[in-house]
């Protein structure tokens, strides 16, 4: 039997994912469904429970004790759950359902429950939340089936076998029992300041076979048969989640304020996209065979790029438009710890390793077959004469400090830059100043050698003049910048003082400040292979595969000392830092 803590909550560990290409919801091991922003990733949350105990909630499960087993369909995001009682056996698939031609437009979330063994009894609930503080919800009964409206969302509930009570107040609930062989659903039918579709039941019941099939067929032309090919295919459908098919961007997580520390305050808003996060996840799906959705964000940036000018943005909103500051709505936070932020604070920092980001996105894509477009060849010159001046100020580096220094990452971000206009102007796919671009790619090099080492610490480290320690430099064994005794020994240094176990934090004093971040811990993978220790990069491996959840699922934090999930979830840093380390191991990085 599955519990939450007095207040209501769960572990994070107890979520798995459901997505349509437009949005993410997270089911807990008990059955509740506590967290979907309708009808887009960014919306206000329907169901915030996960930050609230108060902020609703779409519940299903069996209404005596039971022990319960869950898995993602092969190859899909749809969630098959097993609740074993003393009197029987029943089966909820989870699925947000997809049309004949991709994304419905209207969110479609639906939940089979099939009758396995015996009998079971089934009790449901849905009870929306406030929309973060937005609205007070209110029952409709004026249609077939009874409609929940809060802040302009309307929410349709259906069911076949269902066992829909009189509803009142601002729920809607029933209770069922199952026999074997029988079939039940209870679906959630959503749409945003528009008409409201209600389809038949039974149409909906298809739709989760058509949402099998339709990740199925994605999955089947994954092409990728190296080592941990399971666990790179199930990381990769986490990043599909994550992707916006209506823009084409890629969300950096799945949620907002779930907190990085026990102790608080760092709870961030991961629902935009970021050139870093974009940048990373495209580096991975490229090399396993995914083409649409690269294809989609490639342009989709680079548009994005365009109508900003020289002043890159770190991130915008999943539509592309610029954030608009941050509100704290008055929630509690996950298990009391606070503040819910709706927004996030990053906006208009200055970046290096942002030009580094563009560029990288771009050689991929030209190395993997495909061409520039004019104007793009234009923008991205304009960029690399941009970071051959740009290189020398301080920015607020990869992990949007709010002290400016010369951090060696974002040095070397640049450097990575101007390697990969080089190798676009070597292609033919771009023109302009090449020499003046091979000429500051060089003087970057012979900065980060002259300034960024540290003979006493043996290791790359954080910016001039310091001995602290930055696990992003692992980043640049990948890029190449250093595959040499120099990048060997900053590993072991890293693992010495930021390790926690298999487990890296990001910088040094982190220890006392949040929990270790999982994408760094892959990094080290990814550079022991660089550096030519992989067997050690093996062995750690092994190592962290473990630490996911039970169907897979990955947060952007895990606290050591426990295993316990901290930060957003899923985090896609962590999952595409897992694919990339097994493109390492497999060589075909």
């Amino acid at each position: 039997m599955i519990t939450r803590d007095q207040a209501g909550f769960v572990d994070l560990r107890s979520y798995a994912a459901l997505g349509d290409g437009r949005t993410v919801a997270l089911v807990a091991l008990d059955g509740s469904i506590d967290w979907y922003p309708t009808p887009d990733l960014d919306s206000r949350p329907a169901f915030a429970r996960i930050l609230d105990a108060d902020e609703g909630f779409m519940m299903l499960a069996p209404t005596t004790e039971y022990a319960v087993e869950r898995r993602y369909a092969p190859g899909t995001n749809v969630l098959e759950t097993t609740y074993t009682t003393d009197t029987g056996t029943v089966r909820v698939t989870d699925s947000l359902n997809t049309g004949v031609a991709g994304r419905l437009p209207w969110g479609e979330l639906a939940r089979r429950v099939d009758g396995l063994s015996g009998q079971v009894g089934m009790a449901w609930q849905v009870r929306p939340g406030t929309c973060f503080g937005a609205a007070s919800p209110w029952l409709d009964l004026g249609a077939d089936h009874p409609i929940l409206r809060l802040d302009g969302t309307a929410l349709g509930i259906l069911g076949i076998d269902h066992g829909l009570t009189q509803p009142e107040g601002q729920l809607v609930e029933g209770a069922f029992t199952t026999q074997e062989g029988s079939r039940h659903l209870i679906a959630v039918v959503s749409t945003h300041k528009e008409p409201l579709p209600l389809p038949d039941p039974r149409t909906i019941d298809d739709g989760v076979d058509r949402t099998i099939r339709n990740w199925e067929t994605w999955s089947e032309d994954f092409a990728y048969d190296g080592d941990y090919r399971e666990e790179v295919l199930r990381s990769a459908l986490a990043l599909k989640l994550l992707l916006h098919s209506p823009s084409g961007s890629i969300a950096a997580a799945a949620t907002t304020s779930l907190p990085e520390s026990l102790a608080g305050g760092k709870n961030w808003d991961y629902r935009y996209t970021w050139v870093r996060d974009t940048a990373y996840t495209l580096h991975s799906l490229t090399r396993v065979g995914v083409r649409e959705e690269v294809h989609a964000a490639v342009s989709w940036m680079l548009k994005n790029l365009r109508a900003q000018g020289t002043e890159l943005e770190v991130f915008t909103r999943l539509n592309g438009d610029l954030p608009q500051g941050t509100k704290t709505p008055d929630l509690t936070g996950w298990r009391g710890i606070g503040p819910v932020v709706d927004g996030n604070p990053a906006a208009g920092q200055l970046q290096l390793g942002v030009f580094g980001d563009v560029f990288d996105i771009v050689w991929q894509y030209v190395d993997a077959g495909h061409v520039l477009d004019p104007a793009t060849i234009r923008q991205l010159a304009d960029l690399a004469d941009l970071a051959c001046d740009v290189w020398h100020r301080r920015d607020a580096g990869i992990w949007e400090l709010p002290e400016e220094r010369h951090y060696v990452s974002s040095k070397l971000g640049c450097w990575n830059a101007l390697r990969c206009a080089v190798l676009l102007a070597e292609r033919g796919q771009m023109q302009g100043s090449v020499e003046r671009w091979a000429a500051e790619r060089d003087r970057i090099s012979e900065w980060v050698h002259e300034n960024g080492w540290s003979e006493e610490r043996q290791s790359y480290v954080w910016y001039p003049g310091s001995t602290e320690l930055d696990a992003s430099i692992l980043l640049h064994a990948m890029t190449g910048f250093d595959t040499g005794p120099r990048m060997s020994a900053t590993i072991d240094a890293l693992r010495e003082e930021l390790g926690a176990g298999p487990l890296l934090y990001r910088y040094s004093g982190m220890e006392k400040e949040e929990s270790t971040f999982v994408a760094c811990a892959y990094w080290a993978v990814s550079a022991l292979v660089a550096v030519g220790r992989r067997e050690e990069a093996v062995e750690l491996m092994e190592q962290l595969l473990p630490l996911a959840n039970d169907v897979g699922i990955m947060a952007e934090m895990i606290e050591p000392s426990d295993n316990s999930f901290m930060g957003n979830l899923p985090q896609g840093l962590s999952h595409l830092a897992l694919i990339v380390a097994a493109l390492s191991l497999s060589a075909q990085y």
